[in-house]
């Protein structure tokens, strides 16, 4: 074998020693809810055109999976509103069974999942997760601008049917949902659901709203419920930035999710392509790569390879998250519709 060979075939490290094993791909910036924390009311989404063909992005997939990549999550905007996306699905499910993937997952607001359900099971999906910031549907309406709680929970519902395995997203909000995570963790209980819990992030203009009267540290988060539930510390991990803690009561798991109060990026193993071929190396940094121009260019898989290469070689050490002062801009200005939940 040639150098060159050796190169090809070496597993993608950034410069941090870290290897990069999960791709996290979104499919759409566009989502049938509009939730306070992540979009503008009134947004302007991408010309079809700048999205990349499903098969332009079965074709990167397929590119980082020969580079070591072990895990993908399919995410958007909301994934399954966009058409035709069970074809993706299907076609990278086929490279789990066959043993090229770990696992695909998918994050979704489960508006649709009530229809897609069976066929997620059937390409492979054996894990989801499910962005649910209320159990109150007037809470809930509020979030979203307008969606329906009932439409979620049947969402719900279908996939545990079909054996998929869910855990809840909740952005903690401050005078919002604030009053009801213990209401949260109980029925998570009873359904059987892992929770994670997410500090609001610094990305997008919200249309005049103020980031810091959402923001709710989760160290508060969590000394809430040690009122009520027996947390248990664990070193349970699911290749994401999440800690977790056992809730003696349920037998279930908390996740916490800190990108403001206790910086995740240390063990960071995850890079994110965007819907246009952008392949962004960090969640709270500006560097992205243009995998698009040269996949659209008849870029050979040699080069893709080595544009991916190129690209990690550039991964920072971590974000530059950080809330300081009301009034104060997002410390970025996508939505995070745009880069992928």
């Amino acid at each position: 074998m040639t150098a060159a060979d050796l190169t090809r075939t070496a597993p993608l490290i950034d410069p941090f020693a870290r290897a990069i094993r999960y791709l996290r791909v979104s499919v759409t910036d566009r989502c049938d809810l509009r939730c306070v924390y992540c979009m503008a009311e009134k947004m302007t989404f991408l010309p079809r055109k700048e999205l990349l063909t499903l098969e332009e992005l079965e074709r990167l997939c397929g590119a980082f999976i020969g580079l070591g990549v072990k895990k993908l999550r399919i995410t958007g905007g909301e994934p399954l509103v966009r058409r035709d996306v069970l074809d993706l699905i299907r076609s990278l499910g086929a490279r789990v069974k066959s043993g090229e993937l770990e696992e695909l997952t998918l994050t979704t607001n489960a508006t649709q999942l009530a229809r897609h359900a069976e066929a997620l099971a059937a390409a492979g999906v054996r894990r989801i997760n499910v962005s649910l910031d209320s159990l109150d549907p007037a809470t809930f309406a509020r979030v979203t601008r307008g969606g329906d709680l009932k439409q979620v929970m049947a969402g719900l519902e279908a996939a545990r049917a079909v054996g998929i395995h869910l855990k809840i997203n909740v952005v903690a909000l401050k005078g919002i949902n604030d009053g009801e995570v213990h209401d949260l963790v109980a029925w998570a209980g009873r359904e059987g659901h892992d929770l994670a819990f997410i500090e609001v992030m610094p990305l997008g203009e919200l249309g005049g709203l103020e980031r810091l009267d959402q923001y709710w540290p989760l160290s508060e988060v969590r000394r809430e419920l040690a009122t009520r539930w027996t947390l248990r510390d664990t070193s349970y991990r699911t290749g994401g930035p999440a800690r977790y803690v056992e809730v003696a009561e349920t037998g279930r798991r908390i996740g916490f999710i800190t990108p403001l109060t206790h910086n995740f990026c240390e063990s960071c193993n995850r890079v994110r392509l965007t819907c246009t071929g952008q392949l962004y190396m960090c969640l709270g940094q500006e560097d992205s790569a243009d995998l698009r121009a040269p996949l659209r260019a008849g870029a050979s898989g040699e080069a893709l390879e080595a544009a991916i290469r190129a690209a990690i070689a550039r991964k920072p050490k971590g974000h530059d998250f950080i809330y300081e002062r009301r009034g104060q801009a997002p410390a970025l200005s996508r939505h995070m519709s745009v880069t992928g939940g």
